[in-house]
């Protein structure tokens, strides 16, 4: 009963494929590749190596991987592979601002919890694609 219950409360596959691609198509699109978010320049200065001198080509290929990866999360395409993906590119993306950059990440704690909570959602849509 309580399985019948889950089942008829979820949000269809699509709504929830949708808000994980919105997530990354914000962070994409709107922080990074129109710049929105200058302060994601800033986070990606801090990476040794690259400096501010190559921090904002690295910006824009972050923000077209990111893009890429809404519009496949959206597409609910090898959604093993996609939900992996996001995994690894995510916990690549927060290592490297913690490492780097954490002075100046606003809230460190609350970046990592959100991104988990989201990261969740990102395996709940690979589970509802692969069981489709």
């Amino acid at each position: 009963m309580a399985g019948e219950f889950m089942t008829a409360v979820q949000p269809p596959g699509w709504l929830i494929r949708g808000a994980v691609a919105a997530v990354w198509l914000y962070e994409g699109l709107w922080c990074k590749l129109l710049r929105r978010q200058p302060h994601e320049l800033e986070v990606i200065g801090r990476v040794p190596l690259l400096g501010p001198n190559c921090g904002a080509g690295v910006l824009l290929a972050i923000g077209v991987v990111e893009v890429g990866v809404g519009a496949w999360a959206l597409s609910a395409l090898a959604p093993l592979a996609c939900a992996a993906f996001q995994t690894v590119l995510l916990v690549a993306l927060n290592a490297g601002g913690l490492l780097w950059a954490r002075r100046i990440i606003h809230d460190p704690a609350g970046m990592v919890i959100k991104n988990f909570a989201f990261l969740v959602l990102a395996w709940v849509s690979c589970g509802l694609a692969v069981a489709a």
